[in-house]
């Protein structure tokens, strides 16, 4: 209602106006070409207006003639481009679809219509990727590279291309040139980072970890986790060699990650060897009861050097009361009874756990009991023969893989921390076969309580 409104005021208006200049009085003489007009001043101002309207009029019918062919073959390029921009939205596509052959063929002719196109490039190397045809993709991606716009995506591509063909030395040489060109490149960054820790270059893996930025309360625990792992790993590397530097990672991981076992075994062991027993002994004691690991207890027991069976037991008496708080501390107390020939302690510590569930761990340990105390074969044989079907204990496994302690890396995938405190899943191993009736010894069957390492096992493979 407003516009209607307006429009006609606004009509009214300019009607008034133009019939004010034609009735304004007086008269314009005009002489051309032997020619006189005196028109009135208010029709000489309308027709002046109409011949500067024709000129404007005619100007533009020039102007478009002039400018048809640009306008044509600026029409043309506008269509060109919307078709390879549909191209490349079909390459996409087909390629996120499994059909690499069309993603190839519509990569081509969105090129072709758009050839500065580096998203088209990037899609026909992918999609030649996809193919298998490796020298084709090898040689755009290498084309693309020339450009900072393209050059870590191409990157990208020529590592998983390395990765496709098993070029570790190749892949990794691609992800060290995508890490120097953009720092943050989350997946080159780990390509670098795993060799290093595959290689075992400690030193130059955790200043990697080191200069990372993180901001979240989630991704700085994950830092302080494999900062701490690093340095255990370095620890267990020198705790031979050189014993000082290695109690010092040990130390440094135990700042980041308090309860971790692995370092906390690795720094008693070096403290054990240098005679401090007591610090050695007040560090398991924190460690245990924050995680009741076995091997903190064991590691306990045989933490003065040179002590008897016995010794050992009073000691571990001193860290486990009856009854015990859980299975792992029933077992760590029975071994060291079953070694000390405390039989009654032993079935002691044992009995709230040998029901039903009993694990393979505490079958084996109640089979030895039953020799050692009473020398009873017939019972003997019934636990070994529970332990061969009964559930197992927790070990440190990773990837499948049982070992008999922590060590840093999954000797089959190489991933870093991959070893956990668990109940394996699986194994790869056959159950000891029961010896016959008339066999006076008994068969040893894996100990739950793996034997104390004074020294670290070898680095894995």
């Amino acid at each position: 209602m407003i516009r209607l409104a307006s429009w006609i005021i606004g009509s009214l208006l300019v009607a008034a106006l133009a019939a004010w200049i034609i009735s304004l009085p007086g008269t314009l003489t005009l002489e051309f070409a032997g020619y006189r007009m005196q028109p009135r001043l208010g029709t000489a101002v309308v027709l002046l207006l109409i011949a500067a309207a024709l000129v404007i009029a005619v100007w533009a019918i020039i102007r478009r003639l002039i400018g048809a062919p640009g306008a044509m073959a600026r029409r043309r390029a506008a269509k060109r481009r919307e078709q390879g921009v549909e191209a490349l939205s079909d390459a996409v596509v087909a390629l996120q679809s499994g059909d690499p052959a069309r993603a190839r063929l519509m990569a081509r002719e969105a090129q072709a219509r758009m050839p500065e196109n580096s998203a088209a490039k990037l899609l026909e190397a992918r999609a030649d990727l996809a193919l298998g045809d490796m020298p084709a993709a090898r040689e755009h991606y290498r084309a693309l590279i020339a450009s900072e716009k393209t050059a870590i995506a191409a990157l990208t591509g020529l590592y998983d291309q390395a990765r496709a063909q098993n070029r570790p030395e190749a892949a990794l040489t691609f992800a060290r040139k995508a890490l120097a060109l953009a720092p943050d490149s989350s997946w080159a960054g780990e390509a670098v980072f795993e060799d290093l820790t595959q290689r075992g270059q400690w030193a130059e893996a955790v200043a990697m970890v080191n200069a990372e930025i993180v901001s979240t309360r989630e991704a700085k625990a994950k830092k302080r986790r494999k900062q701490a792992v690093i340095e255990t790993a370095r620890a267990r590397e020198n705790e031979i060699s050189q014993p000082n530097s290695a109690l010092d990672h040990a130390l440094t991981a135990l700042k980041l990650l308090p309860d971790f076992v692995p370092a906390a075994l690795i720094a008693a062991r070096i403290y054990i060897s240098r005679g401090e027993g007591r610090r050695a002994q007040s560090l398991l004691r924190r460690i245990w009861r924050a995680t009741g690991h076995p091997d903190v207890a064991a590691l306990y027991a045989h933490s003065q050097s040179g002590a008897s069976a016995v010794e050992r037991l009073k000691r571990l008496r001193e860290l486990i009361e009856l009854p015990a708080p859980h299975r792992a501390a029933a077992m760590a107390l029975a071994r060291a009874a079953i070694d000390a020939y405390d039989w009654p302690l032993a079935r002691q510590a044992l009995d709230p756990f040998a029901g039903a569930d009993a694990t393979q761990g505490v079958a084996t340990l109640m089979a030895e009991i039953e020799e050692g105390q009473s020398g009873d074969q017939g019972k003997a044989r019934e636990w070994l023969a529970r332990a061969v079907r009964a559930p197992r204990d927790p070990a440190w496994t990773a990837d499948g893989i049982v070992s008999d302690e922590w060590e840093p890396l999954s000797p089959i995938t190489g991933k870093l921390d991959a070893f956990e405190w668990k109940v394996p899943v699986s194994t790869t191993t056959r159950p000891t076969p029961l010896p016959p009736a008339e066999s006076v010894g008994l068969p040893q069957l894996p100990q739950t309580e793996p034997a104390l390492p004074l020294a670290p096992a070898g680095n894995p493979q």
